[in-house]
């Protein structure tokens, strides 16, 4: 299978290169040519499977260049080695008849960016092996929060790589802050900027693509590559969980093979329901895509209206990872709902960068809303959301799961659609212990982040994680702020005999 660009497709890559490389040389993102089949048959295979059996059958048909025993290799260090707590690594819980989240949150760092920046070192390593040039990949990651330390954990310590994490200073919660500032490893470095996720993801493309840093890199033998949802190798894993969470349903008896779901994601930067999307075009029988936005409604006012316009008030919420007003992974949606226009795919994000808006033609959005539906909701909302889980159902959730319970309880009484979902649970509640206490009812003043988690695991019943309960004896290693133009100082401070 090879690997095309989404503003210029006659740029073809290996699944190797794609990984390697993150993001394409003229900006656009990486996708494969066709995507595999997952017929009935397929499935019913799979649904004796564990989560690594069904990962390898996934993976296998998108990493042609791999041998099967590179993928084993790769899932089994990331998956198999005691790093997320339970034997099912992405357990579902009912809520309610017909609605079930799946619980993405039980590995390293608390967070559903675990299930893929588990897997992508391994993936990346075998990459540069085959590669065979010898430069040292520098990963540049932009965060909102979760994918930050994710990304430090997965990527810490490991031989031939440097990961440099950029997060906007005042928009990640104290805890997501204090598990990157505090991150071990010789090979890490961390830097706060001023402004907020766009301003840190729209620097960290500009120096993937600045003529004068490829250069100094390309002379210092090293390169490039991410660990954001930008690059391939961080979306594919993502895949599977939705096949798996499928599978789990049919072998619990929730539903019978060839029964349709629907799906509903916490929305931010596009990736993660974008795998969901992947899967139902591979023939999981996904009928509708729920995208589930905060205050920051940029997608929910696109899905419904065809403009994508970021020009608007940006709200820092208590659901952060959300904090998003330029979406990146839409532009890998653009390019299949437009049948492979790469000349317009490069003419709408001319458009966004110049305008900061852009509208699809009307065939467009007829295609996006054949399989896409959006809602949002506000700070009320998400608040009220978390109590009402927690009484009705002693249900304890974070701020981003309930902005995805919200819509999608909005979007069944709109609609009448009582199609069994899977809502996709994104986080622990305990990263986020004050806005979920306060929610709650609890009493958040005076105490630190620990104390709240301590309160709120009392008022619950639900135990603290011990990876985010020992933070409070780490050392912190990285305060630094800088400017949001200054980041190409932060790149030369983290890059010896740079």
């Amino acid at each position: 299978m090879q690997y095309q660009s989404t503003r210029d497709k006659t740029q073809k890559v290996s699944a190797s290169e794609a990984i390697l490389r993150g993001l394409s040389a003229e900006g656009g993102l990486f996708v494969p040519e066709q995507l595999p089949r997952l017929p009935e048959q397929r499935l019913e295979r799979m649904v004796n499977q564990d989560y690594i059996q069904r990962a390898q059958e996934i993976l296998g048909d998108f990493l042609s260049d791999f041998l099967p025993a590179e993928i084993e290799s790769c899932l089994k260090s990331a998956y198999g080695s005691g790093k997320f707590s339970g034997s099912s690594i992405a357990p579902l819980a009912k809520l309610g008849e017909d609605a079930y989240l799946l619980e993405l949150w039980h590995g390293p760092t608390c967070a559903f960016k675990d299930m893929a920046l588990q897997l992508l070192p391994q993936l990346m390593v075998a990459s540069a092996q085959k590669s065979g040039d010898g430069r040292e990949i520098v990963i540049l990651v932009a965060t909102s929060g979760d994918t930050g330390k994710a990304a430090l954990e997965g990527f810490c310590d490991v031989p031939g790589i440097r990961i440099i994490v950029f997060y906007p200073e005042e928009g990640v919660s104290p805890l997501q802050k204090l598990q990157m500032a505090t991150q071990e490893g010789e090979n890490v470095f961390v830097a706060a900027i001023q402004g907020n996720f766009d301003d840190a993801q729209t620097g960290v493309k500009r120096l993937f693509t600045a003529p004068g840093v490829i250069q100094k890199l390309k002379e210092q033998k090293r390169a490039f590559s991410s660990a954001n949802s930008i690059n391939w190798g961080r979306l594919l894993p993502q895949i599977v969980y939705y096949v798996s969470a499928y599978c789990d349903l049919v072998r619990d008896e929730q539903i019978v093979l060839g029964d349709p779901i629907n799906v509903c994601v916490p929305t931010g930067n596009f990736g993660n329901i974008l795998a969901a999307y992947y899967a139902k075009q591979m023939g999981l029988p996904i009928q509708k895509l729920i995208c589930a936005s905060n205050q920051n409604n940029v997608l929910t006012d696109f899905i419904c209206t065809g403009t994508y316009d970021r020009n608007r008030p940006f709200y820092a919420t208590t659901s952060p990872s959300m904090d998003i007003l330029i979406s990146s992974n839409l532009e890998r949606l653009l390019f299949h709902l437009m049948e492979e226009d790469d000349a317009a795919v490069r003419e709408l994000m001319e458009s966004l960068k110049e305008k900061g808006r852009y509208t699809v033609s009307p065939q467009t959005l007829a295609r996006l809303q054949a399989d896409f539906d959006g809602g949002f909701c506000d700070e009320a909302c998400t608040a009220a959301t978390i109590k009402r889980l927690f009484d009705s159902y002693s249900y304890l959730c974070d701020t981003h799961t309930a902005v995805a319970v919200s819509v999608y309880e909005a979007y069944r009484a709109r609609t009448g659609d009582d199609t069994k979902t899977v809502i996709a649970s994104t986080a622990s509640p305990f990263k986020f212990p004050h806005a979920v206490l306060s929610a709650l009812g609890g009493e958040t003043a005076g105490g630190d982040e620990f104390q709240i988690a301590e309160r709120l695991a009392e008022l619950s019943g639900c135990q603290v994680p011990g990876q985010l309960a020992g933070l409070r004896e780490k050392t912190i290693r990285f305060t630094e702020v800088f400017s949001k133009e200054g980041m190409e100082e932060a790149l030369e401070q983290a890059l010896p005999n740079a």
